[in-house]
């Protein structure tokens, strides 16, 4: 196969969510459709019009050391406890040039030139700059954290994930709001494909449960306000809808050439197929509402990958529980694949998880690959009166999760939009 042309393959996965401090509690809440929302009790939020969040389930300083976390913003915090599990999940060790765990059938060296990360963050290291910032305040200059800079860095995450394993091949951070998770598993699927790298750490993080954003996103009418109902507000596709819960974590794949991992023997959950991107050009803040740029994404997945669209049995939807968005995403879903699209089990995530903004992307597609190698469709929850919109237009999975076709090749696609008009849709297959 030509090296501008390889296949790309997921060997291992990583999070932690709302719902979990590791990839299996996170697929375990969201298969049992658990909600990770909950009332916010810190002190601050008192004054706040929204006082809910999916907050972390494991805090990180139960895993990372306290001098390491000292020097870490949370977002970066989140990245490297999910990368370490989807390093260590892949059947590696720290660093790149060492050999492959025992969890491998055969271990084989991964060459640092040929090893990179792309971690993205929607926001990067707000809760750092903006503490710090009232410390400056309140203290004084000389009271001002050292760390602060890399700590706030935007690519602070990634380059934190690239020194653990040891990347040289490349360290990159895609900023593009809530699709940032899903562009950087895009970019990686192309440095493999295009030979850059052979093996790529990718995925998203975001730690934003701060004063600030609440107020902010509160502010701009994009959030529930659904206070007395933490774990009923995020309910995708109802006609009730009334925007999205913040929620905060990472989620994390390890991709591969499939001949690096055939060479060493690695287990591979599923084909990264590839991706399709696009932009708006509508407004810095709604989405197009039929769904144009959206089409587009979807229409450049197909035009740039062998994707056959009877293999897509499942969708892990973007779907935020905003009024305008959920159903933008459907209609492009129906104008690209048309009756194709009968066949789609679409599941809402983030009725579970919240809205991890640069966070999303990387988390569902942890849950897309976990779909397809179990062959379940986790359930959108919290949908009592489903928008007839919706109804007519996709085959929503409610309640419960669904099984999907036990036999035969099967593909899910993960979609990710975020402010500023910007589209990624992954395209994921059974192998």
């Amino acid at each position: 196969m030509s090296p501008t042309n390889r296949t790309v393959v997921v060997t291992g996965i990583g999070a932690t969510t709302p719902l979990g401090g590791d990839a299996a509690s996170t697929w375990e809440g969201l298969v049992a459709g658990r909600s990770g929302v909950g009332p916010l009790e810190q002190d601050w939020a008192a004054d706040q019009a929204v006082r809910i969040a999916a907050q972390i389930a494991v805090e990180p300083g139960e895993v990372i050391p306290r001098p390491q976390a000292r020097r870490l913003d949370r977002s970066a915090q989140f990245a490297l406890i999910a990368a370490k599990e989807a390093w260590a999940d892949a059947g590696y060790t720290d660093k790149a040039g060492a050999e492959a765990s025992d969890s491998a059938e055969q271990g084989a060296a991964v060459d640092p030139d040929r090893l990179g990360a792309v971690i993205a963050s929607g926001i990067g290291g707000v809760t750092t700059l903006l503490d710090q910032y009232d410390v400056l305040k309140e203290k004084g200059v000389r009271r001002v954290s050292p760390h602060t800079v890399p700590m706030l860095m935007p690519n602070g995450p990634s380059a934190n994930v690239g020194l653990y394993v040891g990347a040289r091949a490349g360290v990159h951070t895609p900023v593009s709001a809530c699709a940032s998770g899903a562009e950087a598993i895009g970019y990686a699927i192309e440095m493999i494909r295009t030979g850059r790298a052979d093996v790529v750490v990718a995925g998203g993080t975001e730690a934003a449960i701060h004063p600030l954003p609440i107020a902010a996103f509160g502010n701009m009418m994009a959030m529930s306000k659904n206070n007395d109902d933490p774990q009923g507000a995020s309910r995708p596709y109802d006609i009730g809808r009334d925007g999205f819960v913040l929620g905060e974590g990472a989620g994390v794949l390890v991709l591969e050439s499939a001949e690096h991992a055939a060479k060493r023997g690695a287990r591979v959950y599923a084909e990264a197929v590839g991706q399709g991107i696009s932009s708006d050009g509508h407004d810095i803040v709604q989405p197009e509402p039929e769904g144009r740029g959206i089409a587009a994404a979807l229409q450049h997945l197909l035009d740039s990958t062998d994707l056959n669209p009877a293999e897509i049995v499942h969708v892990n939807a973007h779907a935020t529980s905003t009024p305008a968005g959920d159903v933008a995403e459907l209609k492009a879903l129906r104008k690209v694949f048309g009756d194709d699209a009968d066949h789609f089990a679409v599941s809402g995530t983030k009725s579970m998880t919240g809205h991890l903004l640069g966070g999303a992307g990387g988390v569902e597609s942890v849950a897309t690959v976990l779909a397809l190698y179990n062959r379940i469709a986790p359930p959108t929850i919290n949908v009592e009166n489903l928008d007839p919109e919706a109804e007519a237009t996709a085959d929503i999975v409610r309640g419960e999760a669904r099984k999907l076709p036990v036999e035969g090749r099967i593909a899910a696609l993960n979609d990710s939009f975020g402010f500023g008009g910007h589209n990624v849709v992954l395209a994921f297959r059974t192998v």
